[in-house]
């Protein structure tokens, strides 16, 4: 059956007032005299999110479910829900459930595109919140990591041992590989950028800035190799605690489209101020950010739709925003068939008001929200 909606189209590079008709996919845009008083835009990608309404993917099948719904409230339609540094056991329980969701879907939930496999090949020196089971990417655990096929992300410190070859052997099993958690330098962040591309790989940044070394004038750091590079994406958790708006700007000016935002949002994103709980380690959520008990950021309660309102206030065009939400993780991940409004693609939407706050969500041509 085919359905209309009528609102103000934000496109690549301007809103123009238009009826998208739309079933699985867009088709067709008609233009419409006037302006309505909604924004309808590509439904929002979430590359790197950890949890969300009390839930956590490390908890199994129903926890992704659970955060998934969560998010689709917030406007996003298509998730990567993602792991912690853990016990290698408990990293694959979790890979298996995602491939599981990611097989039979989520009811009225969003698109699980896979998972991202943040930990635990991070550098012992530079885990942030990640709890201390860092381990090595030997041959036999990147394999292992590969079975369950829902990798589509992994991260990397590229300093560690067997990581040159873990990282060609995900990028030739097409999982984009980002550098993250790292105490690499500026040489090394251009070597493990120019090792992917040459294995034919996707190479970016997870959480740029963070849990990395920072730009120095004598020394570049890891944050400048991945910004000048012309190929490499980042990763940014733009809730304003982790990166500054000024630094945003600074990437975004830099990246261009190779910028894309993620919420890294941890089980208690949505809950009330207080105590929680990220990888088995006690937190507290204050005022929106969150902290381990020595004062460290641990993740972060971000939603996508607060990221987009947070690159308006900071001066950015709501083209701009949605791109940073949407299209550019769409070109990150591959998939082609969406991440923006146009006739063929996937009719997956979400829809706010003129306050940009999110009033309806639809996901392959049925409203979820």
């Amino acid at each position: 059956m085919m359905v209309h909606l009528d609102g103000r189209l934000v496109l690549r590079d301007r809103i123009v007032s238009a009826r998208v008709s739309f079933d699985s996919h867009i088709r067709d845009i008609t233009p419409l005299p006037g302006t309505v008083d909604r924004y309808i835009l590509p439904g929002f990608i979430d590359g790197h999110v950890h949890g969300g309404g009390g839930a956590d993917t490390m908890d199994g099948v129903a926890a992704i479910e659970t955060l998934s719904r969560f998010h689709l409230r917030h406007g996003t339609t298509t998730i990567l829900p993602t792991t912690i540094t853990a016990p290698w056991a408990e990293v694959m329980d979790a890979l298996r459930a995602v491939a599981a969701v990611h097989d039979r879907g989520v009811e009225s939930g969003p698109r699980i595109h896979g998972a991202h496999l943040e930990g635990p090949f991070v550098s012992p020196h530079k885990l942030g919140a990640q709890p201390p089971f860092n381990i090595e990417p030997t041959p036999a655990r990147v394999a292992e990591a590969i079975s369950p096929g829902c990798v589509r992300v992994v991260t990397i410190a590229p300093e560690l041992e067997h990581a040159s070859a873990a990282m060609q052997t995900f990028a030739r099993a097409g999982v984009r590989v980002s550098l993250g958690h790292t105490t690499t330098d500026h040489e090394g962040a251009e070597r493990a950028i120019c090792l992917v591309c040459a294995t034919g790989g996707t190479v970016g940044a997870t959480h740029l800035f963070n849990a990395m070394s920072p730009v120095e004038g004598r020394r570049p750091g890891p944050v400048t190799a991945l910004m000048c590079s012309d190929v490499a994406y980042g990763e940014m958790i733009f809730d304003t605690h982790h990166v500054h708006p000024a630094s945003f700007r600074l990437a975004e000016r830099v990246m261009g489209n190779r910028l894309l935002f993620v919420t890294d949002a941890m089980r208690g994103t949505g809950e009330p101020d207080g105590p929680s709980a990220l990888g088995g380690q006690d937190v507290v959520i204050r005022e929106g950010v969150v902290r381990l008990p020595d004062g460290t950021l641990a993740g972060s309660v971000l939603t996508l739709d607060q990221a987009l309102r947070n690159a308006v206030d900071a001066g950015m065009s709501l083209p701009k925003a949605a791109r940073l939400v949407s299209t550019n993780a769409a070109a990150y991940l591959g998939l082609h068939d969406r991440g923006v409004i146009a006739t063929g693609l996937l009719a997956d939407f979400t829809v706010l008001d003129d306050r940009l706050q999110v009033s309806e969500v639809w996901v392959n041509g049925e409203r979820r929200a």
